[in-house]
């Protein structure tokens, strides 16, 4: 970001801190799909996500005025939306966990012949490319969830090491190593099992009702597919390292512009009773 453009998010920040709603907009809206893409990839699922971005973004809202410049505006957003998220449980992977072991059996092993047809007359190449998509969110919740975290930051957004490891309260080099061990761990289950990204085999088109049936999909909320992709980016200091040779592979990491129904709660909360309490506190 240029001197300009610092200035000018200075005075939007100063103003937004002041209690200008049109400026809090402007402001809120420049991180939701930053922060909305870090929740999807973090919990799992299109729904939770909505949920966890809206509770971030009031925190943002509700704490800009102790934002100190010291760090870059979207640096400072993200530590809150980490720290949110590491310990968040209310979403369905955090009632019912996974690891790649288990996942990659039931790839391999799932009844999927003893699944009636739920499709509701949705066409079946539609729902498999809306598996697939889902997929590979369901891989990441098989890491614990700093694991995620480092992979999301350091694969998805190239998040700088230096600025990786301010956020999540670690050394920069601790980073790069622990962001290098669980690429691999990614990229050998991909190899194995996946054949999208990966030299596996592809089963999503033959497990379309068994994913309704667990409820990773949906034929009535096609959300991956109807998503439209988002040219989301981060302010960092320094171009990310290029660690190893998994990037080509990771092709899946793409983020998505926030649901509209995100962007109509901030506007609803800035237009609504609860905006004056907050700039009041």
């Amino acid at each position: 970001m240029n001197t300009k453009e610092n200035q000018e998010l200075s005075a939007l920040l100063e103003q937004a801190t002041a209690g200008d709603k049109a400026a809090l907009e402007t402001v809120l809206a420049g991180v939701q799909d930053l922060v909305f893409n870090l929740s999807l990839r973090m919990l799992g699922t299109f729904h939770d996500a909505e949920d966890a971005s809206q509770d971030i973004l009031l925190k943002v809202m509700t704490h800009l005025s102790s934002f100190r410049g010291d760090s870059a505006f979207t640096t400072w957003v993200f530590r809150i939306a980490v720290n949110h998220l590491k310990d968040y449980k209310k979403h369905m992977f955090a009632q019912f966990p996974l690891s790649f072991e288990f996942y990659g059996d039931d790839i391999r092993s799932g009844k999927i012949q003893d699944v009636p047809d739920l499709t509701q007359n949705v066409e079946k190449t539609i729902l498999a490319e809306e598996l697939k998509l889902s997929c590979t969110n369901v891989m990441l919740q098989c890491l614990d969830p700093e694991s995620r975290c480092i992979f999301i930051l350091g694969t998805m957004f190239r998040v700088d090491s230096r600025i990786a490891g301010d956020i999540l309260g670690i050394s920069p080099e601790t980073y790069r190593q622990r962001l290098s061990r669980v690429r691999k761990k990614m990229a050998d289950f991909l190899s194995e099992y996946c054949g999208e990204y990966g030299k596996g085999t592809c089963r999503c088109a033959n497990r379309v009702n068994y994913a309704i049936q667990n409820h990773r999909i949906a034929p009535n909320r096609l959300d991956f597919t109807a998503a439209r992709p988002s040219d989301t980016a981060v302010e960092v200091t320094a171009a990310m390292e290029e660690i190893d040779g998994y990037s080509q592979q990771f092709s899946f990491c793409r983020t998505y512009q926030s649901p509209e129904r995100l962007k109509q709660m901030i506007r609803d909360f800035l237009n609504g009773p609860a905006f004056s309490t907050v700039a009041e506190a």
